[in-house]
């Protein structure tokens, strides 16, 4: 920083420079400016580190005509891949590619090929830094909340801001000065240059404060020696060189800028103060403090937070650009740290780390999940050791079992995951089908690893696992396959659509995605009066100990009856049920059974309750058609038939929405889970058929039946009827109705997007509607 006489003289000059200032220079100064001002497209098709899939609008000027570089923000270049395209002034659109962004600090470079540009004159936007001063008028000039062009005046009013906090578990810039003014900038202006009345960018516009004016700028120091070691490489080859690499050191631990007051109350000796002030430009206000420190970096278990740092190399360091100036210039060397913690004084030696080795240039995508080692970013967010396997994105695979983003994997398959690597020789092993353990923790609950059951992609809706690499000469993505051709997740194949992995059965007592919870809870409301009884209208409680246990129960019961037996006979039909009258369960065939269903069930469910199956199915986001509106579904069905070899059940087509899905199945009678397969969906009719193996039920085939179906039931007015439904712990439930009509149109409004709907169908109308989204 600046000596106070330097600075009272800058702000002299500015004074009178602004004190001459007309709308005319202004005027001129901005019609240099605005043709080298370009509205940046971004598109980020796959979410990376801190920055999430999707498309936005920002802002960027040209700094190097010659060489075609635009600036901008971190996060508008982006960590990971990024489609982007550059509109001029008068509309020239021209595509741009990454060059470079910093690891830390909120800015980086597009390139661009000069020549694309063929009709517009313009002229880049010269650099100065040191031209900010408290007082400078400035103007930022940028694609504001989407206008294209927007000029927002501003006075500077502060050089000394810490940087902004965005988010806890996004990005955040740290370890410099903001400044800051009240422009009032809003969306699409990130990356406009603020400048002068000369026409030179002073900062770079970075965020704001939605509840206020406050505008909030990066300043140019760093931009300005990045630019030119890019220049400098640039010109050593003649052309653009391969890659461009930037010295950046880190000691993995974040300073903030505190006043003496504070810095005493931390325990610095008055000796000290004197000295930094003595030996600090005149008008120093504060010293540099720990703030937090990475696990197992460079600096942990040497530094704490409250420590004040003194020197470094022996050289008094106040200020973060100093700080800064120092670790770049010793990447790979090791720096002597004066600290002073409660009043002692303490040294200690520290090796700087390459900030660029701890930051992902690479990431594993399977099954529509990003997988890649947790970068510097977010083990500072996450205060978690950098090169953990983080999820970025959850994808189909890993969002089916209920794995959030921002997890990191401890476990998988039983095996222990220290880094990507391991991850990817452990899913080597695994063939498509496959249902494995998964450990991981989140950053929110950090002191509790969770364990859930992920099934591998087994029906090949997702390519093989590729592993990414940035092309940092490109600005592109290199992909390539990131498992041997000769693995068992490559070569295992499906043969037909009842594969040999329906074998894979897991009780329900374990870890199932039966337990989990809906990830997609929209309601189904139609437009009109009828509304559609939907699993999304189920309220799942997050905690199912006491369904397990009934579960687990009614499963022994049945294994103990089959043991003693042998087998056991299905029990009575829906014949039995006659104007409410119901048989006693003794005169019932295959009262055994009924003996192992609760004792206040009605007759109505334990006819019924051996051909109810629950379904839980899961639809791949690539496979989101025909107006499908959520990716998991619950729903009750009905077995129709049941045989050694073949099995199918009936379902509604809002259970079962399309062919292209995972589908689960828990049988009422036998609480097991399997695979099925959709083996008819009607095109018009509310009904599909799902097929299943009977001989992956094991000793639970021998209690399933089918129900007897009738075609044309006798019914009439007044009749009465039960419905029956499973809950949630796959306990059979029932409801006495009347029927109002037994043959009538349904009449079902369009929704707001297209979507089935049954159509020309006949049916029963019941004096009482209900939410049981499980009744059938």
């Amino acid at each position: 920083m600046e000596s106070p006489v330097k600075e009272e003289v800058g702000g002299e000059l500015a004074m009178e420079i602004e004190s001459s200032v007309t709308a005319e220079d202004w005027r001129r100064a901005l019609s240099r400016v605005v043709p080298a001002v370009a509205v940046l497209r971004t598109t980020a098709p796959r979410a990376f580190d801190t920055e999430v899939a999707g498309a936005s609008y920002a802002t960027g000027f040209v700094v190097d005509k010659a060489r075609g570089i635009i600036l901008t923000n971190r996060h508008v270049v982006k960590p990971g891949p990024v489609v982007s395209e550059a509109m001029f002034v008068n509309r020239e659109e021209i595509p741009v590619y990454p060059l470079y962004r910093d690891p830390v600090h909120d800015f980086g470079f597009f390139r661009y090929d000069p020549g694309a540009i063929k009709f517009l004159k313009y002229e880049e936007i010269p650099l100065d830094p040191e031209a900010a001063s408290v007082g400078l008028e400035i103007r930022v000039v940028g694609n504001d909340s989407g206008e294209k062009v927007s000029i927002l005046a501003g006075t500077l009013a502060r050089l000394d801001r810490e940087a902004p906090h965005y988010k806890k578990d996004g990005y955040n810039d740290f370890n410099t000065f903001y400044m800051q003014a009240a422009s009032g900038t809003k969306g699409g202006s990130s990356g406009s240059p603020v400048v002068d009345c000369q026409g030179r960018a002073v900062a770079l516009n970075a965020g704001s404060k939605s509840s206020s004016a406050s505008a909030f700028f990066l300043p140019l120091e760093r931009v300005v020696r990045a630019l030119n070691l890019i220049r400098d490489c640039w010109d050593a080859f003649g052309i653009k060189s391969e890659s461009v690499y930037i010295p950046r050191g880190t000691l993995q631990m974040t300073f903030q800028h505190k006043g003496f007051e504070e810095t005493r109350r931390l325990g610095l000796r008055n000796e000290t103060e004197q000295m930094v002030r003595l030996v600090s430009p005149a008008g120093e206000t504060g010293m540099l403090v720990v703030d937090s420190v990475v696990p197992e970096g460079p600096a942990h278990k040497h530094l704490e937070p409250g420590d004040v740092l003194v020197h470094i190399n022996g050289e008094v360091v106040t200020q973060f650009l100093a700080m800064e100036t120092l670790l770049d210039d010793s990447v790979g060397k090791e720096v002597n740290l004066q600290i002073e913690r409660g009043g002692v004084p303490l040294t200690v030696k520290l090796e700087v780390e390459d900030l660029h080795s701890i930051t992902p240039n690479h990431f594993l995508e399977v099954s529509g999940a990003v997988i890649h080692p947790l970068s510097y970013q977010q083990a500072r967010n996450f205060r978690f050791k950098c090169g953990l396997v983080y999820v970025a994105e959850a994808g189909y695979m890993l969002s089916r079992a209920s794995v959030p983003r921002h997890s990191i994997i401890k476990k998988f398959a039983g095996e222990d995951i220290e880094n990507l690597d391991d991850l990817i020789a452990v899913i080597s092993k695994l063939s498509r089908g496959a249902r494995v353990p998964l450990e991981y923790v989140k950053y929110t609950d950090r002191y509790r690893n969770k364990s859930v059951l992920v099934t591998i992609d087994q029906h090949g809706w997702y390519a093989p696992p590729q592993l990414y690499t940035r092309n940092d000469a490109t600005g592109l993505w290199n992909a390539k396959l990131a498992i041997p051709l000769e693995s068992p997740f490559v070569v295992s194949h499906r043969a037909g659509h009842m594969d040999a992995n329906l074998n894979s059965v897991s009780p329900l007592t374990e870890s199932s995605p039966m337990d989990l919870k809906c990830q997609h809870e929209s309601e189904n409301t139609a437009d009109g009066c009828v509304k559609m009884q939907t699993d999304e209208e189920i309220a799942v409680d997050g905690s199912h100990s006491g369904e397990d246990s009934i579960i687990e129960k009614k499963r022994r019961r049945v294994d103990e009856e089959i043991a003693a037996e042998g087998t056991i006979s299905s029990f009575g039909d829906l014949d039995d049920i006659k104007d409410g009258a119901l048989r006693h369960p003794s005169s019932v065939e295959g009262s055994d059974l009924a003996r192992t269903i609760s004792s206040n069930a009605s007759l109505a469910e334990q006819v019924i309750e051996p051909a109810l199956v629950m379904f839980e199915v899961h639809v791949p986001p690539i496979c989101m058609l025909d107006g499908v509106h959520s990716q998991h579904f619950f729903g009750t069905g009905v077995i129709i038939y049941h045989s050694d070899c073949l099995g199918l059940v009936a379902v509604d087509r809002n259970t079962v929405a399309v062919s292209i899905s995972d589908i689960m199945l828990s049988f009422a009678a036998y609480p097991i889970e399997i695979p099925a397969e959709v083996v008819f969906l009607h095109p018009v009719h509310n009904f599909a058929l799902v097929a299943y193996d009977p001989s992956a039920l094991g000793a639970g085939a021998s209690v399933i039946r089918a129900a007897k179906l009738l075609p044309e039931p006798a019914l009439r007015r007044g009749d009465s009827v039960y419905l029956v439904g499973l809950s949630r712990s796959l306990q059979a439930t029932s409801r006495k109705s009347t029927i109002t009509n037994p043959c009538t149109a349904v009449n079902i409004g369009s929704a707001d997007c297209p979507r089935y709907r049954a159509i020309n169908m006949e049916v029963i109308e019941l004096d009482t509607g209900t939410s049981y989204a499980h009744f059938n």
